[in-house]
């Protein structure tokens, strides 16, 4: 294919995408990424996933710290004369003097149902808003978040207990197998692109650490949402004796307490209906534990209310 496409992505969300395009024959003339990143203690830098996949691949790789106001990426892109950018999670605002230099647009893959969860976090939203489906939705960029023009969005359910990992994984894997279709139209100029309708719009605010306190207070099925919705990053956490701890996986239970209340030796813990059974749990600055090796040595037992602790 003589087409010449430019792709822009960070996350491991956006792997499986480039790959599908690699595979199956659509020419990657560039790789926009965000920056290499230092580690806490600056003694590595870390290039994002993307960026390692695109050097295996011999892409080249360019990493601004950012597009607005940026004379020399624009020259670039102007130079290169695209057919197409494809965005998947990249991190940038892309302004509208660089939304201009490709012939058929930008097209952004996002992982929901426009106009539902516009924004930072849709596949962390829709498990804490416990919602039972979802889906990967191809649109054309704007100069406003999330608002272009939609060419198809394709639903999924959201399968029982399922987390932000796994949930991740199979809608970057649909988007892989569903972009390649969209291409196929837009250079057969066969795509058209739908208006979203703006008065369903729900938006997905960037996840703050801060939000993943447990409110025991809540039901059952509530807490689950935030566990399964902020795994593994940054995690729901409750506080005992001025550490954190991080709840990795639970389910819901039958057993009946107060709120925050452990119940029983299985560490299932009273909610504002039922409770919550944790399967995996992490102290804070310790190793990831199965819960029975966890309560051969925690303080937390039977009796213990983490409301007060």
């Amino acid at each position: 294919m003589n087409k010449k496409i430019v792709f822009m992505g960070t996350s491991n969300f956006a792997v499986p995408i480039l790959k599908s395009l690699y595979q199956n024959g659509f020419p990657i003339s560039v790789v926009y990424t965000q920056p290499p990143k230092k580690s806490n203690r600056g003694l590595k830098v870390n290039k994002s996933p993307i960026h390692i996949f695109s050097e295996t691949l011999n892409y080249e790789v360019r990493t601004p710290i950012t597009l607005k106001n940026n004379y020399k990426e624009k020259e670039i892109l102007k130079k290169l004369d695209a057919d197409l950018a494809i965005v998947v999670a990249y991190g940038h605002i892309i302004p509208k003097d660089i939304l201009e230099l490709s012939k058929n647009g930008f097209i952004n893959i996002h992982a929901s149902q426009l106009p539902k969860w516009r924004g930072a976090a849709p596949i962390q939203r829709s498990l804490i808003n416990q919602d039972k489906e979802t889906g990967i939705s191809i649109m054309k960029i704007d100069e406003n978040l999330d608002e272009g023009p939609v060419y198809n969005t394709f639903s999924t359910n959201i399968k029982d207990n399922e987390n932000a990992m796994d949930l991740s994984i199979r809608l970057a894997n649909i988007a892989a197998e569903k972009i390649l279709n969209c291409l196929e139209d837009i250079f057969n100029n066969k795509a058209v692109f739908y208006e979203q309708d703006h008065n369903k719009a729900t938006y997905a605010n960037k996840i703050e650490k801060s939000e993943g306190k447990i409110l025991w207070e809540q039901g059952a099925k509530e807490i689950l949402g935030k566990i399964n919705g902020l795994y593994p990053s940054p995690g729901a956490w409750f506080i005992f004796k001025n550490e954190r701890y991080k709840i990795l996986k639970a389910e819901v239970s039958n057993a009946k307490g107060q709120p925050g209340l452990i119940l029983n030796e299985n560490f299932e813990v009273g909610c504002k209906d039922f409770s919550i059974k944790i399967l995996e749990i992490q102290r804070e600055g310790k190793k990831v534990q199965k819960i029975k090796e966890f309560l051969l040595g925690t303080q937390i037992k039977k009796g213990t209310n983490l409301k007060n602790a």
